[in-house]
């Protein structure tokens, strides 16, 4: 089974731009490194959160901002800019239709799977990226308090 990460690194890059705003480390070459991907692939996400109206950014200057507060950004709207209005999990659309569980599968999963979809979007709606940038900066400090000037006003 395939499955992306584009949507995890999304938020990995709109947290990096909050922690490393107003440094010379946001260019998609930093901040690749941070992901472990490519320049390329950080542009090409960078370009949906852009699209998505998350992220400022300009032609040739490595200065990107988030669009608005962490505490306004939250991860459906961040899944949203990089799946679309994809579900989060799929029925099968290829069962037998002559066998008793093919037959019926689809649509006894469909109904469960939108009550799932339902769930999981409202909890998205209530988790911001203020929340994550601030984990991220308590984990941090446990494991290199030396950092703290950079993370205080995530504390």
């Amino acid at each position: 089974m395939k499955y992306s990460v584009q949507f995890s690194d999304a938020i990995h890059i709109l947290a990096y731009i909050e922690i490393f705003q107003g440094t010379d480390a946001l260019s998609s070459e930093m901040i690749a490194g941070s992901v472990e991907t490519n320049p390329a692939n950080v542009r090409k996400i960078m370009s949906q959160l852009k699209k998505a109206e998350l992220i400022h950014t300009q032609i040739g200057k490595p200065t990107p901002t988030l669009a608005k507060a962490p505490a306004e950004i939250t991860l459906l709207e961040i899944y949203k800019s990089i799946e679309g209005n994809t579900n989060l999990i799929q029925v099968d659309p290829k069962t037998n239709p002559n066998c008793i569980v093919g037959a019926n599968i689809q649509d006894v999963l469909n109904e469960k799977y939108e009550e799932l979809q339902k769930k999981v979007e409202d909890e998205m709606r209530s988790i911001t990226l203020a929340a994550l940038v601030h984990k991220i900066a308590q984990l941090e400090m446990e494991k290199r308090p030396e950092n703290k000037e950079i993370l205080q006003e995530y504390l």
